[in-house]
């Protein structure tokens, strides 16, 4: 195949949204569960559990023949943490409140919203992004500017905002980081979530000055309750979620599982094989959890960085290293871990490079001074950390 062939060959897309990702998993339970759905959605709520949660590494079985879906089908998990929070997601959807994921970064807050999208209403693209240059029409909505010249304000030149277009279809609306949104855009979304409908004073006097929420509308938002520059919500708007906490994973097996299956991804998107040994990934992953906790695994304090060493930030670190390895060969990995981390924890406060060579000074010396070879080695690379 030449240069030419592979690049026709590429997909158009780098990353696909879950609907579409996960399609065949997504058809095979709308087909495997025929049981009661709220209104609106597309699976039943114990299957959005098992979508989002996987079915246990046991497979499924269709009733009856399917020409387009398989006889049997393990449904894989998607999300790491505690099936009960995506019980109660799930509950809190199906009763068509507002749904609020709350945590430090880095813990799959927009990822477990994307999943319960496509899940319920099989679509994740009703999406606002929120940031401090966000607008009321962004969760209300807009206009068409030469048809408003030409025609005044009318239907036709209305611009349904996302929220707008999931109430006219009774779909699930996403708002990601809603607290770095100005209050007085926030809380646009209170009278859509107390009343369920939305006026439209410029259409004052016609059927369409009011639009009503179809059955199987909602909102899902995330927040980031340690970032900077974000705003307090009111207690009104509070007060039409439910709020759930997003906790960073608790397993270190099933984060370093997470690590890797989702860095082996990256790098192949990137075109290359994944040739981390698993012992760096160890390591690495067992620096984040010390730093992210305060505390070593063998119980030694650890002094915290301000920066938020999350999940998400070791999968960065291991895809670099993956596509290091790939594409620069020659270097040890792990001789590459130490930058890898100093990058990490510069981002938001200068004073963590201290902390980081603390680190380096405590558990890292006293792994090493214990006999691991990994960790010697780690000990002797604390220079690149200057």
């Amino acid at each position: 195949m030449t240069a030419t062939d592979t690049a026709t060959a590429l997909p158009a897309r780098q990353t696909l949204p879950a609907e579409e990702r996960h399609a065949t998993e997504l058809a095979f339970l709308a087909a495997h569960d025929t049981g009661p759905r709220p209104p609106g959605w597309r699976l039943t709520p114990r299957a959005v559990i098992t979508f989002v949660c996987g079915s246990g590494g046991e497979p499924l079985e269709l009733p009856g023949r399917h020409d387009t879906l398989p006889g049997r089908l393990v449904i894989t998990p998607k999300f790491v943490g505690e099936r009960a929070l995506v019980e109660r997601c799930v509950v809190t959807l199906a009763g068509e409140r507002g749904l609020l994921l709350v945590g430090e970064p880095g813990t799959a807050k927009s990822m477990l919203s994307e999943l319960l999208s496509a899940a319920v209403c099989g679509t994740s693209a009703l999406t606002v992004q929120g940031t401090a240059g966000t607008t009321e029409d962004a969760l209300r909505y807009g206009w068409n500017y030469a048809l408003l010249l030409a025609q005044g304000p009318t239907p036709t030149a209305l611009v349904d905002s996302p929220v707008l277009a999931a109430m006219r279809a009774g779909r699930v609306a996403r708002v990601e980081e809603i607290t770095r949104c100005l209050p007085e855009v926030q809380d646009a979304l209170v009278s859509i979530l107390s009343d369920r409908r939305m006026s439209v004073p410029e259409l004052a006097g016609t059927e369409d000055a009011q639009v009503a929420a179809a059955p199987g509308f909602t909102v899902i938002a995330t927040a980031n309750l340690r970032d900077r520059g974000v705003s307090e919500m009111s207690a009104a708007l509070k007060r039409r979620f439910n709020f759930e906490t997003v906790h960073p994973i608790a397993d270190v097996e099933a984060e370093t599982a997470l690590v890797r299956r989702q860095a082996v991804a990256a790098v192949e998107r990137a075109g290359a094989a994944f040739g981390v040994d698993d012992a760096v990934l160890d390591v690495l992953i067992t620096v984040f959890r010390d730093l992210r906790a305060g505390r070593s695994a063998e119980g030694w304090d650890v002094e915290r960085p301000g920066t938020v060493m999350s999940t998400a930030e070791a999968v960065q670190v291991a895809v670099s290293l993956g596509v290091s390895a790939a594409y620069l060969p020659g270097a040890d990995t792990l001789d590459l871990v130490p930058g890898h981390l100093l990058g990490v924890v510069r981002k938001d406060d200068p004073a963590d490079h201290a902390r980081l060579l603390g680190y380096w000074d405590g558990p890292v010396r006293r792994r090493a001074e214990d006999g691991s070879a990994l960790w010697r080695r780690l000990w002797d690379l604390r220079e690149n950390l200057r």
